[in-house]
């Protein structure tokens, strides 16, 4: 791979970025409502859990800067086995994400193109939200690249926007209760936060596609923590707005917050149009980057023989048959699932993936405390040993904030993995053991 047809720090930051702001940014004011102004306790708490993963895969990228993030670092730890457990696990939660992302999107879509009326023409522009960012993949990387900038400042300024101008438009009676659930206080800053656990979902895509980066050991670390605090940005400034202009009390019922914050600031019905189009752009963005990052994930494994050798396939610097399968398999998740409706549907299939991308946090944050273990006395080991431990808090937080139904599929998936890997093992056993005998 030419180093001119990597990703710069911009596109890797941009990478980060656009996969973490999907299209759930735009209703998230909205979900945390109904809880009170506890809310912001709890995004504060979500934020400190998401940078300190951030950190540990900056840390842990600049010890082992390959492709396959959350993998390679299973792997180098606690062996293969654990390693595919990773990777299998993570690879579910990218083409699986894909599915809710684009249900979510659809959405927006509708309000330009009437997609919903329709059962079958819902289903259609899913897909098509699916397949188009899996053709500018298979367009080559430098393409990817230039879109993730683009596409990340087309929708970050508009958020950006609204959550500093929104400060100025804030009235102080807007932000209602502290605790609004009526039930205890830990009981309402629990359920905030199991809304906005899954809102960080994406601190490790650049470690994963590291390499696909200029300077990954320097960059990738770099971009991960600059990309997560720049979402936290989005999400502070952009929820304090909401609740400050529109009122936790009509928020409830409202489905397009940000254009209703919008709307109250400067009146008339222009705003909603340009969220919906900026959230139109937001979740393409993020299926651009979510799609290489799947695809890399497969490939890094592919590379390792414990997925099949055809995920290994590359052309113009991307692993094509690695998008081109993330892009099926959604495909037929969203087929499979969409009949019990749109927000059904998406619930559903975020929560499958809010388990199993978890999964390889768990396992990454374990990676770091075991080499600080091993390593000993070192300068800075205090306070990477904290920031372990608390994104192994956070990860397990997230696994218990997914619900028993959810774990419990989540679980049947990643066993499910077991005789694909048994199926490669013993694939490569049989041929070293042919080649020795030869």
């Amino acid at each position: 791979m030419g180093d001119r047809s990597r990703l710069g720090l911009p596109a890797a930051t941009a990478l980060v970025l656009g996969t973490i702001i999907g299209t759930g940014v735009f209703t998230l004011p909205a979900a945390l409502a109904p809880f009170g102004t506890i809310s912001l306790v709890a995004l504060v708490a979500v934020t400190v859990g998401a940078v300190a993963l951030a950190l540990v895969f900056a840390r842990l990228v600049a010890r082992d800067p390959n492709t396959g993030g959350p993998y390679v670092y299973t792997r180098d730890a606690f062996g293969e086995f654990a390693g595919f457990l990773a990777a299998w696990s993570y690879w579910i939660s990218g083409w699986a994400g894909n599915a809710a992302i684009a249900v979510a999107w659809v959405g927006y879509v509708d309000v330009f193109i009437p997609v919903l009326d329709h059962v079958w023409s819902a289903v259609l522009t899913t897909i098509v939200g699916l397949w188009l960012p899996a053709l500018v993949n298979l367009s080559g990387l430098r393409n990817v690249g230039g879109f993730q900038v683009v596409g990340t400042v087309l929708k970050f300024v508009p958020l950006l926007f609204i959550g500093v101008v929104g400060l100025f438009f804030i009235d102080g009676a807007n932000f209602g209760p502290f605790n609004a659930t009526g039930g205890s206080v830990w009981a309402a800053f629990s359920a905030a936060g199991a809304v906005l656990l899954f809102s960080y979902i994406g601190v490790e895509s650049a470690s994963i596609a590291a390499g696909a980066v200029r300077d990954p050991a320097r960059n990738v670390g770099r971009a991960t923590v600059t990309g997560t605090l720049a979402a936290a940005v989005v999400y502070f400034l952009g929820t304090i707005a909401v609740f400050g202009t529109v009122g936790t009390t009509a928020l409830k019922d409202s489905t397009a917050p940000f254009a209703d914050a919008m709307n109250a600031m400067f009146g008339g019905s222009l705003g909603g149009k340009l969220m919906a189009a900026a959230a139109v752009i937001s979740g393409f963005t993020a299926l651009v980057g979510w799609t290489l990052v799947t695809a890399e994930m497969s490939l890094a494994a592919a590379r390792d023989r414990v997925f099949p050798a055809w995920f290994g396939l590359q052309r113009r610097d991307v692993p094509w048959l690695g998008v081109i399968v993330a892009a099926l398999l959604a495909s037929l998740l969203t087929i499979a699932n969409f009949t019990e409706g749109l927000t059904a549907t998406f619930t559903a299939i975020a929560l499958l993936t809010g388990f199993t991308v978890t999964i390889p946090y768990l396992f990454s944050a374990a990676a770091q405390l075991y080499w600080l273990l091993r390593e000993g006395r070192r300068p800075g080991r205090p306070f990477d040993f904290v920031v372990a431990l608390l994104a192994l808090a956070f990860s397990y937080w997230m696994i218990i904030g997914g619900g028993e139904t959810t774990v419990f599929e989540g679980l049947l998936m990643l066993l499910a993995g077991v005789p694909v890997y048994v199926w490669m093992k013993a694939r490569r056993s049989g041929a070293e053991n042919v080649g020795g005998r030869a």
